[in-house]
């Protein structure tokens, strides 16, 4: 199988071209490639494919081997990935995901993508659709107990579920405890992507991840949009911030106009390679 390994702040996944051929069993093959000892290492497996209502379509597998609906920064290298070898050449394009189509913007130099703004769509708020159990309209800062602690936890959905909370030091917040266990959490039935927020200013936001599935990763574009959204939900935030995360910056503008959530931030490739299956 040829595959390319890319990036986005520091978030990486294993890129397969399936325009013109099928990947069979990709749940099996995410799991063996994402392995950082006996794979290629990385986030998980996407694949990008023809499509009938976009001018792409994108399946994601997390390294566990389940599929997810959408990531922020895998949908970035998506537009790289086709723009930089040609399959488009279009700096404007779609792209079908399990979360709807997405609309990219992609910013080039020298023939080469180097940033990405995506439309995220609108932030999904209605606890039923996001999912979390709870009888209310919205759930904003609602109290969850993990290990005896309480966190006010938000709950948004870009696509795919997450939930935010806010953290005095979240450089030595203990993540590895906590992130699986509100991943887990009985309210959360398809389980969540846990983030975990200090806020630096009203325009500044340092986050940390624990998504479904593959644990702590240096950044996460759709938990960065739920994190800004719940930022202006709960008062902490304007409709535009810079999301510190551990491999960079992501820029998450909030719009009034339309109510989307648009993403900037980039896209790298790491190299190219061939795996025996």
């Amino acid at each position: 199988m040829k595959f390319t390994k890319m990036q986005g702040l520091g978030n990486d996944y294993i890129y397969v071209d399936c325009t013109k051929n099928i990947l069979d069993n990709p749940f099996e093959v995410a799991k063996k490639v994402s392995d950082r000892h006996f794979g290629i290492g990385s986030d998980g497996l996407v694949l990008i494919l023809s499509s009938d209502k976009a001018d792409f379509r994108m399946r994601m597998f997390n390294s566990d081997g389940s599929e997810a609906e959408m990531c922020g920064n895998a949908i970035r290298c998506v537009g790289k990935y086709v723009f930089d070898n040609k399959l488009t050449n279009k700096t404007n394009i779609t792209i079908e995901t399990l979360a709807g189509i997405k609309v990219l913007e992609l910013k080039t130099e020298d023939d080469k993508v180097v940033l990405v703004r995506v439309d995220m769509g609108e932030p999904i708020l209605t606890p039923k659709e996001i999912p979390v159990e709870s009888s209310k309209d919205r759930f904003i800062a609602e109290p969850i107990e993990i290990d005896g602690h309480i966190f006010k936890v938000t709950a948004v959905s870009m696509g795919n579920p997450h939930a935010i909370s806010y953290v005095e030091d979240v450089e030595n917040f203990p993540l590895c405890q906590a992130g699986p266990k509100m991943e887990t959490h009985k309210l959360f039935p398809r389980k969540v992507n846990a983030e975990f927020v200090q806020v630096i200013d009203k325009s500044t936001l340092k986050m940390r991840v624990w998504e479904r599935g593959a644990g702590e990763t240096l950044a996460c574009g759709t938990g960065a949009c739920a994190t800004l959204v719940a930022s202006v939900l709960n008062g902490v935030t304007e409709r535009v911030a810079k999301i510190k995360l551990l491999g960079g910056d992501l820029f998450i503008e909030w719009s009034e106009k339309d109510n989307h959530v648009y993403m900037t931030g980039p896209a790298e490739k790491v190299f190219d390679g061939e795996i025996e299956l």
